[in-house]
């Protein structure tokens, strides 16, 4: 199993909008083979400031989501309404994960 922590700064005022396009794209996300479960944490001392934590059977199931075409629309809606700065992935409990931190979406 793998733990991935996305981590995303939405620009101010958009923060309504980021929740609802979450809640259509944990949709997406439950149908997937290997998704266990997701939840969307607000960081109470910064409103622009979200975590995804979504735990996955293998990081190949995890790999296959961000591949997908739905998850690619996502970010490329994403780039141009919604975000501040690019997000970070961390991913753990998987030792063939890149190093923490990494940015999210590279050459995706």
């Amino acid at each position: 199993m793998v733990t991935v922590g996305m981590n995303y700064n939405i620009i101010k005022g958009k923060e309504q909008e980021f929740e609802s396009v979450f809640a259509k794209v944990l949709g997406v996300m439950q149908r997937m083979d290997g998704h266990r479960k997701t939840k969307l944490y607000h960081d109470v001392a910064d409103p622009s400031s979200y975590l995804i934590l979504s735990e996955w059977s293998a990081r190949d199931a995890f790999d296959a989501f961000i591949a997908s075409e739905q998850f690619r629309n996502v970010v490329n809606w994403g780039k141009a309404n919604i975000l501040a700065s690019q997000p970070k992935h961390d991913i753990y409990g998987d030792a063939s994960s890149p190093p923490r931190g990494r940015p999210a979406h590279q050459g995706k």
